[in-house]
């Protein structure tokens, strides 16, 4: 889970039990557009490794495997 989630689900917590403030607001909204940005990027470098199997191309596989392995937070 990347820090932004635990952010968003806290924002979304709070804002089942009072209304947010502006800066909350402003804040689910960036957090809304980093997931977002993750979630096409983490897409786009899935399609980009099967288009890579199936054409064999084990470098470029690697290469792919390894940026999404730097999509993932550290534990």
């Amino acid at each position: 889970m990347l820090a932004v989630h635990q952010r968003m689900a806290e924002l979304w917590t709070l804002r089942k039990k009072r209304e947010l403030t502006k800066a909350e607001q402003d804040e689910l909204m960036l957090c809304m557009e980093a997931n977002a940005t993750y979630v096409w990027m983490r897409i786009k470098l899935e399609n980009l490794s099967l288009c890579a199997s199936l054409t064999s191309d084990y470098e470029w596989l690697h290469e792919i495997c390894e940026r999404i392995e730097k999509l993932e937070p550290k534990h």
